[in-house]
């Protein structure tokens, strides 16, 4: 179980991520950790139990990033909890490949604005993150 902990990226946790559960009407909003191939890790205010049928949503660019998925592990993190979800399917692999894009774009945004005091578009950011830094971007 750590092995598919340690296969997703750290990204900033101040991307938003909303989900629902398929088992009961629920629906919550939290923040992302974590992205990497087929599936994603993120903060909790509540346990989730491994098994667990999700709804992801990412709405940080349009559209929004879909997908579902199904909880493989869920760690205490004081004070929250650490969620890990799996994908599955073609589809969800280049999405998930998109998103952490858009969250590498999105934070390059916020830390352009915190330390130059330049506030950028979603747009001026990513025409910016891919001149610097789209070729260290790993494939």
């Amino acid at each position: 179980m750590i092995q598919t902990e340690r296969q997703f990226l750290r990204h900033p946790s101040d991307v938003p991520i909303s989900y629902s559960l398929r088992e009961v009407v629920f629906s919550q909003s939290d923040y992302l950790r974590n992205i990497g191939e087929g599936g994603l890790c993120f903060a909790s205010r509540i346990p989730i139990s491994p098994g667990t049928r999700i709804h992801i949503e990412i709405p940080i660019a349009e559209p929004a990033f879909e997908a579902d998925g199904i909880v493989v592990w869920c760690n205490a993190a004081d004070p929250a909890f650490e969620v890990g979800v799996r994908f599955e399917g073609v589809e969800a692999e280049y999405g998930i490949r998109m998103v952490e894009q858009v969250c590498h774009i999105e934070h390059y945004r916020q830390q352009v604005l915190k330390q130059e005091g330049r506030s950028l578009t979603s747009e001026e950011a990513a025409l910016e993150w891919i001149q610097k830094f789209a070729d260290r971007f790993p494939r």
